[in-house]
């Protein structure tokens, strides 16, 4: 009866064991899967993050590319209104020149005329020119 009692009781500490041992695994795997998840899911952001980074760069780069071709154009359109301000200003300068050198020729003609006038009416009488 005692080898029973003691036979039944290795083999229930035997079953124990085993039992213990099943649901330690169980947890083992349990635990494992958690942490997987855990890192999948920190993966996923820190590759999110990554991808938006990479992004950003992308853009980054596009926009200091467009603004140095708009301050290059922005220079050749400066340039150009320039030009068209000293064009302008020339024109201006010839076309002051042109009035300046047109009252000078008035005032010569007048001068030339008065004294035509002048001389002619004395000598020749008719007013004409005289022939050479």
């Amino acid at each position: 009866m005692l080898s029973r009692v003691v036979k039944e009781h290795q083999a229930k500490q035997v079953f124990h064991r085993e039992q213990q041992e099943v649901k330690r695994r169980a947890a083992m795997q349990s635990a494992s899967a958690v942490s997987q998840s855990l890192v999948d899911m920190v993966n996923s952001g820190v590759e999110e993050a990554y991808s938006n980074e990479k992004k950003l760069e992308g853009e980054a780069k596009r926009l200091h590319a467009n603004s140095e071709m708009f301050v290059r154009q922005t220079r050749q359109w400066l340039s150009l209104v320039d030009g068209f301000n000293q064009a302008l200003k020339e024109i201006g300068d010839v076309e002051n020149w042109a009035r300046s050198i047109e009252r000078d020729m008035r005032c010569i003609a007048g001068a030339l005329e008065y004294a035509y006038k002048g001389k002619g009416g004395a000598s020749t009488g008719g007013g004409q020119p005289p022939t050479s």
